[in-house]
């Protein structure tokens, strides 16, 4: 009821994205998750390997480090969130809406991501439209920049071979190591322009946008062309307000939760993998091979990379999960830990959510009636 009642004060854009956040949408990615599994299961699965795999304390202890990764990655989100709303959100509040911003990430094609969503749910809020541009624009550029600026590093140090496993030199590269260029230097065009338009010049970049509607099929994206330059310029203002502790905490709490990802499964595979040696160099490694996957998955077409992810798994850490029965055992975990515990989370809050903002508005309704 509440729900029907809200998408009747919406325009179509906004119905929309709040289509997009409905709860009946992770039918498909648990779907595809599943149907993946079960084929890994049917083509890779060797119940004897499984039966020997010792479930320890060292597991569970792993295990549990996985789980108090996650929870810190949730705070990191919701500390930068808390600090480019200028703590206009309090901690719960922004626990709260970094589990509806995970959870339209979740069921959305990775390609696509919750930006559109942010939007909406920031507005709900009644964030003014300056803070609303600034933390979802400025959001994109502090994802993208952790990754064109760790990356290179992490190369300095683990060259091709973080990569795709055996990959020595960048000739040697196949279809994968191309795909990691092509999906690295995409990402860094489009937070470059990001980058342009808040910090250098948004008249500018607001005007090459909407040139760019002039092409024939890029017409029907006018109106969404000249709305992201409007954002652009009014996030720009706020941004040139702010003084470096705020872009340091920002950058910082991004780095965190995108770290977190990564030590996530690193200790997952530390638990099931005893031979894996436990030294910074070894895991600095795995680390950067994690990341390298991680920009791949970026540019998943399936609601957050349902399916693609778990085929993806094996191939590219075979030299540290050389078993296909523990490669789809840790990748299954490792889904339920960071992807479908967010889809069920969202399903739980999301509806809670809505029907605070409908209580809301109808007591302002009423306030203001009275």
């Amino acid at each position: 009821m509440e729900k029907q009642e809200l998408i009747n004060q919406l325009d179509d854009e906004q119905k929309n994205a709040l289509e997009s956040i409905r709860v009946s949408r992770i039918i498909i990615p648990v779907l595809i998750g599943i149907a993946t599994v079960a084929y890994l299961l049917w083509r890779q699965f060797d119940p004897e390997e499984f039966a020997e795999i010792n479930w320890t304390t060292h597991t569970f202890f792993w295990i549990g480090a996985c789980i108090f990764i996650l929870v810190v990655r949730h705070l990191a989100y919701a500390t930068r969130l808390r600090i480019l709303s200028d703590g206009a959100f309090s901690w719960k509040k922004c626990i709260e809406l970094i589990f509806i911003w995970e959870f339209s990430s979740a069921v959305s094609p990775t390609s696509v991501g919750g930006s559109a969503v942010a939007f909406f749910v920031l507005a709900q809020e009644k964030l003014s439209t300056a803070k609303t541009a600034t933390i979802v624009l400025y959001t994109i550029v502090l994802d993208s920049a952790f990754f064109i600026t760790s990356l290179p590093v992490l190369f300095l140090f683990f060259g091709t071979n973080m990569i795709r496993p055996g990959v020595e030199r960048l000739e040697d590269m196949s279809g994968w190591g191309f795909y990691f260029i092509f999906a690295y230097t995409l990402m860094a065009v489009y937070s470059s322009i990001f980058f342009y338009g808040l910090f250098i010049n948004p008249e500018q970049m607001k005007r090459v946008l909407v040139g760019f509607t002039r092409i024939g099929f890029l017409k029907r994206y006018r109106r969404k062309a000249v709305a992201l330059g409007n954002d652009m310029i009014i996030a720009s203002q706020q941004l040139k307000k702010q003084n470096w502790p705020f872009h340091f905490g920002a950058f910082l709490a991004t780095a965190t939760a995108w770290s977190c990802r990564f030590l996530l499964l690193n200790c997952l595979i530390i638990a099931f993998i005893n031979e894996i040696p436990l030294n910074v160099g070894t895991q600095m490694e795995l680390f950067a091979r994690l990341e390298s996957m991680f920009v791949i998955i970026a540019f998943s077409p399936t609601p957050g990379g349902a399916g693609f992810v778990e085929i993806l798994f094996g191939g590219f850490l075979v030299d540290y999960v050389s078993s296909p029965t523990y490669a789809t055992v840790i990748s299954t975990i490792w889904r339920l830990l960071s992807y479908y515990s967010y889809l069920l989370a969202g399903a739980i809050i999301i509806p809670n959510w809505i029907r605070e903002i409908m209580n809301e508005r109808r007591k302002a309704k009423h306030q203001k009636a009275s």
